[in-house]
């Protein structure tokens, strides 16, 4: 796919997505985020990808914030339907139906730090720092950082994080439970295709339902969810991809997965 602000390819299963205005550390514009969307869809509807990774452009950002100067032009109207339209793309790829990685390689500020927590999970470099600086430009995160941060990380580190507006280490980051590893600049890129790879091995449709059971069970009471997880565990019990599976173990050989 040909963008003018980010870059698209698939391969082995993969989906990548890099955001690719490395002048301006990888911020978000209108026309980025619009670009976004559209990857996601060809994501979504692409039966050879099995996992997205994000990345940003060069070694300084992943994504370091929203373009200020487009930003400081929005009135309370026209705020608003800019952070609905942030909003809708970012949840498109929190609900893509396949998990996605941030690979975090350098500032992951405001936009950029709201990108990663709508991912299913998040890996950092070490040099990495990330942060919802939004009160220091007089306003808040406007893209999902004041609901997901909260609930990924608890109450107390999202206020402290969204009022102070200070950046963090990936080791600070790791400690909260804001990513889920921290490794060396060099491995970033391995680390997260090596867990690509070990989701992409495992059965489609198990791998979707089970996404499905964490994302709304985590909004449901437990009995609800415990009652979403039931009706997916017998969803996958009338796939292909489970009797294979179970026969595959069973016969002590590798499973061959269809998502059928």
């Amino acid at each position: 796919m040909a963008y003018e602000n980010i870059l698209y390819e698939v391969k082995d299963h993969i989906a990548w997505i890099t955001f690719n205005r490395p002048a301006v550390l990888n911020s978000l514009n209108t026309a980025t985020v619009s670009e976004l969307g559209d990857a996601l869809n060809h994501a979504r509807t692409d039966s050879g990808v099995r996992v997205v990774i994000l990345i940003g452009a060069g070694e300084k950002a992943f994504v370091a914030g929203a373009d200020i100067n487009e930003l400081a032009k929005r009135t309370p109207v026209d705020g608003k339907e800019y952070s609905l339209a942030g909003q809708e793309v970012f949840h498109r790829l929190e609900t893509l139906g396949k998990p996605s990685i941030a690979a975090i390689n350098g500032f992951a500020l405001g936009g950029g730090c709201e990108l990663a927590l709508s991912c299913s999970m998040r890996v950092a470099s070490r040099t990495a720092r990330l942060g919802q600086p939004e009160v220091k430009l007089g306003i808040i995160p406007g893209y999902g950082g004041s609901q997901r941060l909260s609930r990924l990380c608890g109450k107390g580190i999202a206020h402290e994080l969204i009022l102070t507006g200070e950046m963090i280490s990936a080791n600070d980051a790791f400690r909260i439970g804001l990513v889920n590893h921290v490794v060396e600049p060099a491995e970033l890129l391995p680390t997260a295709e090596k867990i690509a790879q070990k989701i992409i091995a495992n059965a489609p449709l198990a791998v979707k339902y089970a996404m499905e059971a964490v994302e709304h069970g985590l909004e449901m009471p437990q009995e609800e969810g415990l009652f979403l997880e039931a009706t997916l565990f017998g969803l996958c019990c009338a796939t292909e991809d489970m009797r294979e599976g179970t026969h595959a173990f069973l016969e002590k050989r590798q499973p061959k997965f269809q998502g059928h």
